[in-house]
């Protein structure tokens, strides 16, 4: 049902940024929600349609209207998914390797979207029709913890978190060779590829990326990283360890598969990688810890999911290999 909201503009109005004192005064809803709203011509100064940029007088009148969720056109299929913790506002789950978290170019089901509309029956509308309920994303091939949003104001509110970055997620990563230092932070810029459109890079110019590391294990030619994430770029972490000449294990897409095994001589090392690589068909990226505030209750809430079978496996083959 759209919503009609009425507001007249206060002395604290003068000057400032229509949006900004949208978003001051609906803060269930993101800044660029409400941009998407004025740029539809859904808000209205004293009758008129405006900018975002329009500079607010104070006794101006303010019309807003909020049309409904976008119903999805998703179909819900039955697909096995890992529930962590849900409630009647959100769910939390642990996706495994090789699961899309959404529809889009060249996928149109098998989803972890597809799954969880059929275990959930509702999700927020505002991820668009093939996004309903994403806060934000893994890989495909990259496993752990997503938080999906069941209701709009609880998907505001983790949005939110997320672009402030007071949400915080942490991975577990197995990388070729040893960081040095063994305690970092990565600070680039990230932009799309050149020659593929569906990678990144870094760059000269696009968006800041920065991720902070630190090295838990040795274990031979392969070290496992606990890793930070500071913003939320796509692919950063793989794209940012590879930077460091420090690819993820088994990633086919930036150089951590079997490129690296030029790393190592003739011999039972590199019989070991290879065997390894066999049993780890995507990268060792697992995102094992997520805390954020709950959008209704304001607690401070921390899930752990623990490593998939094929990663924890290369682990015991290398530890039982390398550790004293």
């Amino acid at each position: 049902m759209r919503k009609h909201l009425e507001f007249i503009a206060g002395q604290d109005a003068a000057g400032m940024r229509l949006d900004k004192w949208l978003a001051q005064r609906l803060t269930d809803y993101s800044r660029s929600y409400l941009q998407k709203l004025i740029s539809n011509d859904l808000v209205k100064v004293n009758g008129r349609i405006v900018r975002a940029s329009h500079r607010l007088s104070p006794g101006e009148l303010l019309e807003i209207e909020i049309p409904p969720p976008e119903k999805s056109e998703v179909v819900p299929q039955n697909i096995p998914v890992e529930i962590v913790y849900e409630d009647e506002h959100l769910v939390v789950v642990n996706k495994p390797a090789g699961l899309v978290v959404h529809p889009g170019a060249g996928v149109r089901d098998g989803t972890l979207v597809n799954a969880l509309l059929y275990h959930c029956q509702q999700l927020s509308g505002l991820g668009g029709q093939l996004r309903p309920g994403i806060v934000h994303r893994l890989d495909k091939n990259t496993s752990g913890l997503l938080v999906v949003a069941k209701t709009d104001r609880a998907h505001h509110q983790l949005a939110r978190q997320f672009a402030e970055k007071s949400a915080s997620r942490e991975y577990l990563a197995l990388v070729w060779g040893t960081p040095d230092p063994l305690e970092g932070t990565v600070e680039t810029r990230l932009d799309r590829s050149k020659r593929d459109r569906t990678m990144f890079t870094v760059a000269d110019r696009g968006k800041i990326a920065i991720t902070a590391y630190r090295v838990e294990e040795v274990l031979g030619f392969l070290s496992l990283l606990r890793v930070r994430l500071k913003t939320g770029r796509t692919h950063q972490i793989r794209i940012h360890l590879n930077y460091l000449h420090h690819p993820v294990f088994g990633d086919p897409e930036y150089h951590g598969r079997y490129k690296q095994l030029n790393r190592l001589q003739q011999g039972r090392e590199r019989q070991l990688a290879q065997s390894l690589l066999k049993i780890l068909d995507h990268q060792a990226l697992h995102a094992f810890r997520l805390s954020f505030r709950h959008p209704e209750s304001g607690e401070i809430v921390q899930f752990e999911a623990p490593l998939p079978a094929d990663f924890r496996k290369v682990l015991e083959i290398l530890r039982e290999n390398y550790r004293e």
